[in-house]
């Protein structure tokens, strides 16, 4: 695939909806998850034992879904710094992929719903993952405040903008949310696109479609802090232009209503 190709990835055989695929994938991750929440507990696990997790759940994610996943860009990423990475949201699948390729330490800033899940709620919480609740804006505050102490300590944010799937796979509109964690803690925004989650693991479907080609593609970072908070909008526009500047055209704007 050349780096100009903006369609979505094709699959690479048409293949039905295979549930068992997705209970593999539960299963694996009900793996992972127990001995973090035991170590957390215990106040024993170290970030980097986190980090290798994170890492080989998303592998055996992908494997077990037999996604080929391209991932361009990384050149754009300086695993020293500290970043707010923000992408479109596409699939549940975007979760593994952005684990999958991201070569630092990166936490997930999460739906506080996700919190409420027996065994992954409480892994996601020891393994400092912020969760946010967006319909209470106190609370959403402190959690970009959590998620501001989490960057001093040296982790990279990972953040959609858009708040929730896409249904269609058009980029939605932007919360403004993250973009002030990035103003805040002075850091740059490092935009990506993914393309082809949507196709693995469609919005309210448990069942996974496997062999799909799926692809990340991080942009040149934007710094944040040269905007202010007085150009704010500005900032969220360029974000936009980049992370949409890798979807197909027709995808670029939010969905008719």
């Amino acid at each position: 695939m050349s780096d100009d190709d903006t369609s979505d990835p094709p699959s690479h055989t048409r293949t039905g909806p295979s549930l068992g695929v997705a209970l593999m994938t539960i299963a694996h991750t009900a793996k992972v998850c127990a001995p973090t929440v035991v170590e957390g507990t215990l106040g024993r696990l170290r970030r980097e034992k986190a980090d290798a997790r994170l890492d080989e759940w998303s592998r055996v994610a992908a494997w077990l879904a037999d996604m080929r996943v391209e991932v361009s860009g990384t050149e754009h990423i300086d695993p020293g710094e500290t970043y707010v990475v923000m992408s479109n949201h596409q699939s549940n699948y975007d979760i593994f992929t952005m684990y999958y390729a991201y070569p630092a330490t990166l936490r997930m800033v999460a739906k506080v719903e996700m919190r409420t899940i027996p065994l992954l709620g409480r892994a996601m919480e020891a393994a400092e993952f912020v969760f946010v609740d967006r319909r209470d804006n106190q609370r959403a505050r402190e959690s970009l405040e959590i998620a501001r102490d989490l960057m001093q300590s040296g982790v990279s944010v990972w953040i959609a903008p858009e708040g929730t799937r896409s249904k269609t796979g058009h980029l939605g509109p932007f919360k403004k949310g993250g973009f002030m964690l990035a103003l805040q803690a002075g850091v740059r925004i490092l935009p990506a696109t993914i393309r082809g989650t949507r196709h693995v693991q469609p919005i309210k479907q448990l069942a996974v479609h496997r062999h799909q080609e799926v692809s990340l593609t991080f942009h040149p970072p934007i710094d944040a802090p040269s905007y202010g908070v007085d150009r704010r909008d500005a900032l969220m526009a360029e974000v936009r232009t980049a992370i949409a500047s890798g979807l197909p055209e027709e995808l670029r704007q939010p969905a008719e209503p």
